[in-house]
């Protein structure tokens, strides 16, 4: 029988963590925990349970590149408008929430993006309706320069905290922005507005290459319009399939992104389960989440293939300190090898 080194042409990897980016076909040998491991893609798209939240909430921002490395903040502690926001923040590993270093202001409603190490909280609910931004290093958040209209549940995009973008949102009492802004790590700038106003949007990319989504202007003006930036101009493209509205969100850039859950406009099952997953050019049914979920982690964290939904209000208005971890078809696997 041939060995692996004569098949492969390398011998196995001893190492003492796992590659952080594997490849089809890739196998070392793990020796802190003492296993043989693989690296497979997955056939099927697939929602599985990660780590619960430590404080359960809801209209959260969030921000991150994958299904083991998040950071959710802000938020609701309970139902109801009366409801004091929170300044929790908890960043996610794969496994577990640790709570780490809580924002300059507490606020729910806010925007967020970037990654687990550096990341920006921008916009909310304080109250009252919030300008603040606060700019994450990896251990603590510092106040930085206002957005120039305080505004509450917009979309974002962005991938660190020295580049992001704000879209749309609500400022109290009946506006629904068009506005859009552009953060450089420095300041706030006016840009492009998009073409539709309203607040509740999933948006998702960089500051070059990001897209918003439906969304909604009142209390049943529900949404599906799609709007793509290039970095110069907002066009209009394919609307998602279901109208809604703060739903989860994650997405590497204006080609490729996911949207989940939120509240849709049927008169029986205003928190929904859909997933939609886009391409560039047209939206696709995806697997469900469980259960239906609103008032998702805005901007949540990942990208089409590896995300997760986290918080949110369930269908009985709890609040939610469920994770779901999302690993797309064509993704990266990682299996342990035993000797059945």
């Amino acid at each position: 029988m041939a060995t692996y080194k004569e098949i492969k042409g390398t011998q196995i990897e001893v190492v003492a963590t796992d590659p952080t980016y594997p490849v089809e076909g890739q196998i070392w040998f793990n020796t802190t925990s003492n296993v043989l491991k693989g690296s497979v893609l997955t056939t099927a798209a697939a929602w599985s349970t990660g780590g619960n939240l430590n404080t359960a909430r809801r209209q959260m921002a969030g921000a991150g590149t994958s299904s083991s490395s998040a950071l959710g903040f802000g938020g609701y502690l309970a139902p109801g408008a009366s409801s004091a926001p929170s300044a929790l923040c908890e960043s996610y590993d794969g496994t577990s929430w640790t709570e780490v270093g809580d924002l300059n202001t507490a606020r729910r409603g806010l925007m967020g993006s970037g990654s687990q190490t550096s990341a920006l909280a921008y916009g909310g609910n304080a109250p009252p309706t919030s300008a603040k931004t606060n700019s994450w290093n990896g251990s603590s958040w510092t106040e930085v320069a206002d957005l120039g209209t305080a505004r509450q549940q917009g979309g974002s995009a962005g991938v660190s905290n020295t580049s992001a973008l704000a879209s749309g949102g609500f400022t109290p009492p009946s506006t629904y922005q068009t506005v859009v802004e552009q953060w450089n790590g420095t300041s706030w700038t006016e840009i492009q507005d998009i073409s539709l106003g309203r607040y509740g949007v999933q948006g998702f990319g960089t500051v070059t290459s990001a897209l918003i989504c439906g969304g909604q202007a009142g209390g049943s003006n529900y949404y599906k319009k799609t709007e793509s930036w290039n970095g110069a101009s907002w066009t209009e493209v394919a609307d998602i399939a279901f109208e809604r509205s703060f739903g989860g969100s994650a997405g590497s850039d204006n080609t490729s992104g996911l949207i989940f859950g939120g509240y849709d406009d049927s008169p029986t099952d205003l928190r929904t389960v859909k997933v939609e997953l886009w391409n560039g050019s047209s939206w696709t049914e995806q697997a469900d989440l469980s259960p239906p979920s609103g008032f998702l982690a805005m901007a949540g964290a990942g990208t089409a293939t590896s995300a997760i939904a986290f918080g949110g209000e369930g269908p009985s208005n709890e609040m939610r300190s469920a994770t779901e971890e999302w690993l797309g078809a064509g993704a990266a696997q990682t299996r342990t090898f035993t000797a059945s």
